[in-house]
């Protein structure tokens, strides 16, 4: 039996950049309950203006990489990394000097850190950088898809032999729900995929005894994907005169403002921005449905923010969105698109406080059973040592 932790590293392009930034902030929770599986987490990771080279969140060390002149360090932490390779030559320069880096990084922290295992988050571009790095330092990789990883492997015909390759590299792949195994399966047949979500910080979200939940809520990124525009529509559709909160920002903003002034409803709907993870808490608490009209979302963690604050969901029956939300049980799946039934949802829910009160109060049990950091924690702490010890190498405790 070996010895002390096993040691892992974290390979991101989106990771908390100072405490309470919502980026990557799973794989926070995730490193930190890994400590009481006995595995210790370091983490590479993208730099950006103003940060350190080196920093450490609730004992779990970030070490952050250069890539480019500091105005070019734009590709991390904003959401957009694909859409600004695509459009800029100096974007794509970047990117090779991001993957150039980030195997450097792991190299030179496999000399210092000694890990046993490199765990890969998103297959582009920490798998791809994890998949060189994992082969020189004769390592094994896992790599975990989140959901914006595999649109970029469905959309696009030039990512999906790097995608497979990846794969193939990969001692183990994981998804974060069934719908994206799916996908990964379809592109990738040769690929054994396991089902692990990540988790989400039972400690912050919680139920307020006594809110009033009079409102709608949106929290997502500003864009065709995330449907938000659907959502403005359905507002419009919708009998009661309910208001909307919309917590995020994005590329559609103005557009977005602009159709609710033309719909009349725009006195209705409040733009909040991007907020901090900590200060959701209260648009959870006094919200009386969270709507989620994305459509292939890998997962929908904000719909598991929600239900721990016994906050029902509405969303479009998509992606993984289907894994965190049970229909007639913890919600309202509605069809993707059909903004006619969004609103009738809505207004069904927003008038009924008992069915509300009974859908959240099983989404908080749900939620805490499934996404918890412990059960995130020991799901990928047996992967670990499965991948070891199928690889040959001494079990840990």
């Amino acid at each position: 039996m070996s010895a002390g932790p096993l040691r892992v590293l974290f390979l991101t392009h989106s990771y908390p950049r100072v405490p309470g930034d919502a980026a990557g902030s799973f794989l926070w929770h995730l490193a930190v309950a890994l400590k009481h599986e006995e595995v210790q987490v370091r983490v590479i990771a993208p730099s950006a203006p103003g940060l350190p080279a080196h920093d450490v969140f609730d004992g779990i060390p970030v070490d952050r990489f250069r890539y480019a002149p500091g105005r070019h360090e734009n590709l991390a932490y904003t959401g957009n990394m694909v859409q600004e390779v695509r459009d800029s030559w100096s974007a794509r320069f970047a990117l090779v000097g991001f993957l150039g880096a980030q195997v450097a990084a792991t190299s030179r922290l496999r000399r210092e850190f000694a890990p046993h295992l490199i765990h890969a988050h998103w297959w582009f571009p920490g798998g791809l950088a994890g998949a060189w790095a994992a082969r020189l330092a004769g390592l094994p990789l896992v790599t975990t898809m989140h959901g914006s990883d595999v649109r970029l492997a469905r959309a696009k015909h030039f990512a999906r032999p790097l995608f497979r390759h990846v794969m193939k590299q990969s001692r183990a792949v994981t998804t974060v729900s069934r719908w994206l195994a799916d996908e990964v399966a379809d592109i990738a047949p040769a690929t054994r995929v396991t089902v692990a979500p990540m988790p989400v910080s039972t400690s912050t979200f919680a139920p307020q005894a006594g809110s009033v939940r009079d409102r709608l809520l949106f929290v997502g990124r500003l864009n065709a994907q995330k449907g938000i525009a659907d959502l403005v529509e359905a507002l419009g559709q919708m009998r009661s005169g309910i208001s909307l909160d919309v917590v995020g920002d994005g590329p559609d903003r103005e557009r977005l403002q602009a159709r609710a002034r033309e719909l009349r409803v725009d006195t209705r709907v409040t733009w909040h921005g991007q907020l901090p993870q900590p200060a959701l808490l209260p648009f959870y608490q006094r919200a009386g449905v969270l709507v989620v009209p994305s459509i292939g979302e890998g997962l929908g963690l904000v719909a598991v923010e929600a239900q721990l604050c016994e906050t029902p969901v509405v969303a479009y029956a998509s992606g993984g969105t289907t894994d965190t939300v049970l229909d007639g049980e913890t919600g309202i799946l509605v069809p993707p698109g059909d903004v006619a039934t969004l609103a009738a949802a809505l207004d069904q829910l927003m008038g009924n406080t008992e069915l509300r009160n009974r859908y959240g109060a099983a989404g908080r049990t749900n939620a805490l059973a499934l996404f918890s950091p412990e059960s995130a924690a020991r799901r990928y702490a047996d992967l670990y040592r499965q991948v070891l010890q199928e690889g040959g190498r001494a079990p840990f405790r």
